[in-house]
């Protein structure tokens, strides 16, 4: 059997075992909620990649540049208005990103990928208004996961 998966991930790489998992970005959600990522929150593994999909026109996304709010040494990633984006989780950690235009209407997100290793850093990035509120009750399921 171990001979077997041992071929397996030699043959087809570790890519065969990774998840792709989609993010939409939405005018309205299905809660009935204005300007979200949905899901906003996101338990994944390292090796996955997240779509994020401009479902509804006028959104973008990018990871935050703010120290503690991605895994140590990956950097910050930033996507077009209306441009899908594909991102590795390349680390385990949390890593967390927004919509520029609708940040204020608390358009944030977070995905942890393994364990929230950086959990105790992302929690001190630093948010205002409906994105607060809105980030403060993500980092708390992520709490679960560190």
């Amino acid at each position: 059997m171990s001979k077997l998966l041992l071929f397996l991930f030699t043959s087809f790489g570790f890519s065969a075992f990774c998840a792709v998992h989609e993010i939409k970005m939405l005018n309205k959600g299905s809660d009935g909620e204005k300007m979200v990522f949905e899901p906003a929150f996101l338990k994944a593994n390292v090796g996955d990649t997240i779509k994020f999909l401009p479902v509804d026109k006028g959104h973008m996304v990018e990871g935050l540049k703010n120290p503690g709010a991605l895994p140590a040494g990956i950097k910050a990633w930033k996507g077009g208005l209306n441009k899908e984006v594909t991102v590795v989780l390349e680390k385990e950690g949390v890593y967390l990103y927004k919509c520029m235009p609708h940040m204020a209407m608390g358009m944030v997100g977070l995905v942890v990928a393994g364990k929230a290793s950086n959990f105790d850093a992302a929690q001190k990035v630093k948010f205002t208004g409906k994105a607060k509120m809105r980030m403060d009750d993500y980092l708390k399921k992520a709490e679960a996961l560190k």
